[in-house]
């Protein structure tokens, strides 16, 4: 059968890997709990016969807010085969971002996970009169739970009309409004259609080999890219795991040994940071030839063609060696690590993919599906610095000002209820301007060199742009996240908050106490050792671009303290906002 519409994508999985006893997978009580694609499709179906019973129209918005579980995937299909819309909510964000959200899409029903979510909700109720039901993912007994809306369909089904409401929506309708703000401003509700979200999956089919069955996904469902990733699996008949969190990645790579996984930059950061102060604890030769083999896969060239014989065999004896044990460590069977939301180092590109998890890079944006580019296996198509070649049947081209700018199915309908925005972002000739600064290779890949919005003068009337920079700095396995500031200024100057883990490790090593991140931050010994990491890092830069004074920040920026997006970017603006004090400083 032909994939026309997301919900399309059961009936054809049901139809080509009928066998397929994990579907989809979440833990339970510690246990994997796995569902076949028969029970997806079943569970799903009840749950569109409950939407129908309740009263939830073609066009309606339902709110889905929660972390990952295959729940999420049987109510998001289920909504969207009776042709009301999708709006998948973060359930880290704040109360008045709940509000606005479940208000400006005038959401009739949301499903929510989690005490705290519930609280929110609790308050807000009155002020979003849309939302007349309210269902949790588990009994907390406060509103009605899933499994109450699973009996209510099973105890009226409506086969007739749920087949009569799928047959009614076209590729061109609305299939989601996806709430996004980015690192700025108030949320902007991206509409995407089917067609969309299905082109997309129709044009990377073939980025997976196949062989590739087990995926696990961590990446919020709420976020396009990985919810996009999502429908790929299962349109390529994988078995989608979902990681209980992102503390219990390692143990569930383990678990499942997955064959393809889609990350950010921040989290392989993370691993090869661990997998660097690993060799610290080996003494005399192990530990010469352990480094030696880390160094070695630093350079690895992606490409096949451009490694040199010399360069292969000693990857061999490295691979014999080494890196098979890190396999072993990390657990997985990897064809293919995706890697997006933001750039990845070349350094960690060319290392993963040395150690046998080769790192496919992609780039997009949620206005755009999200793919506008990606990593693939044609001659050329992986390497590194690049986000590969334009994504087959998008149009990309870079305007006179830098700005990367593309057309084609992945162009969203445009931000709900906000066609002036709209007019701004996508011009009279359909080019959706993505803010992104960006140029071409000679073999025709995309290249990301910055936000068009980031760049700032300094009062010599001298251009920074600090994403460079910054990407640069977060190599040093002390540096956590880096903010560069200095607009209007006469240097550049940084707020870092560092890898406290690291720290711990690095103090306990070179015999300073460690107290707590307040106190350590100011310890002499410390601050001279991040200065002599600024100035190794600035020797990569012009005079004008340096780093001349920086502040170490005590506090862990994370997603519970808004500063880090659910894809783990800095949120630019909100860090100036809250150490503007420490930024006046810096330059007094």
């Amino acid at each position: 059968m032909k994939v026309r519409r997301i919900f399309d994508i059961l009936d054809y999985y049901q139809e080509k890997y009928p066998d397929q006893k994990v579907a989809l997978a979440g833990k339970q009580n510690h246990q994997w709990r796995k569902y076949s694609i028969q029970e997806y499709v079943e569970i799903t179906n009840n749950l569109s016969y409950a939407l129908i019973k309740l009263g939830i129209e073609a066009g309606d918005k339902v709110a889905i807010i929660s972390t990952n579980r295959p729940e999420w995937n049987m109510l998001d299909m289920a909504i969207m085969q009776i042709g009301a819309i999708s709006v998948p909510v973060y359930p880290t964000i704040s109360e008045s971002d709940y509000q606005y959200i479940l208000s400006h899409s005038e959401a009739k029903l949301a499903v929510i996970e989690g005490h705290e979510v519930m609280n929110k909700i609790d308050h807000i109720l009155s002020a979003t009169p849309t939302l007349s039901k309210v269902y949790t993912f588990i009994n907390r007994e406060r509103f009605p739970y899933f499994d109450q809306l699973l009996e209510l369909g099973k105890e009226n089904p409506n086969p007739d009309e749920l087949t009569f409401r799928k047959e009614k929506v076209q590729p061109h309708d609305c299939s989601t409004i996806i709430y996004t703000s980015g690192t700025t401003g108030t949320p902007k509700g991206v509409m995407l259609s089917h067609n969309n979200i299905v082109q997309q999956v129709l044009s990377l089919q073939d980025t997976p080999q196949k062989w590739s069955k087990i995926a696990l996904s961590f990446l919020p469902l709420c976020h396009a890219y990985g919810r996009m990733l999502v429908f790929l699996y299962q349109y390529l008949g994988m078995s989608v795991y979902y990681a209980e969190n992102l503390g219990t990645i390692a143990e569930n790579i383990k678990e499942v040994h997955p064959t393809m996984m889609s990350t950010v930059p921040r989290m392989l950061e993370k691993i090869y940071d661990k997998i660097y102060s690993s060799g610290a604890n080996q003494k005399g030769l192990k530990k010469r030839i352990f480094y030696w083999a880390l160094h070695l896969a630093r350079q690895y060239k992606i490409q096949d063609h451009n490694r040199s014989w010399w360069y292969n065999q000693k990857h061999k004896i490295a691979d014999k060696l080494v890196y098979s044990k890190i396999r072993k460590n990390i657990g997985g069977n990897f064809d293919i690590v995706v890697s997006g939301a933001a750039s990845i180092q070349a350094r960690l590109a060319s290392f993963f993919s040395a150690i046998g998890m080769p790192v496919f890079e992609g780039y997009g944006l949620t206005e755009t599906s999200p793919v506008v580019a990606v990593s693939c296996r044609a001659k050329n198509g992986r390497e590194v610095g690049t986000v590969g070649f334009p994504l087959k049947g998008v149009e990309v081209d870079i305007a006179q000002s830098g700005e990367v700018i593309c057309r084609g199915h992945n162009v969203m309908l445009g931000y709900y209820k906000d066609e002036a925005l709209t007019k701004e972002v996508i011009d009279k000739n359909g080019w959706f301007h993505t803010g992104d600064l960006g140029k071409f290779t000679d073999k025709g890949q995309l290249v990301l060199v910055g936000r068009l919005k980031n760049i700032f003068k300094t009062s010599f009337g001298k251009y920074i742009n600090p994403q460079v920079i910054e990407e640069k700095f977060a190599e040093s396995p002390f540096i956590e996240n880096i903010v560069v500031v200095g607009e209007n200024q006469k240097f550049a100057a940084a707020l870092i908050s560092p890898d406290f883990n690291f720290l711990k490790e690095w103090c306990q090593r070179h015999d300073v106490k460690y107290t707590n991140p307040e106190e350590i931050v100011k310890h002499p010994t410390i601050k001279q050792r991040f200065a002599k990491e600024i100035e190794k890092y600035n020797t990569f830069f012009g005079e004008t671009e340096r780093i001349k004074k920086f502040e170490i920040i005590p506090d862990e920026w994370s997603q519970l303290t808004e500063i880090l997006t659910p894809t783990l970017k800095v949120k630019r603006k909100l860090v100036q906002e809250r150490y503007k004090e420490t930024i006046d400083r810096l330059f007094a």
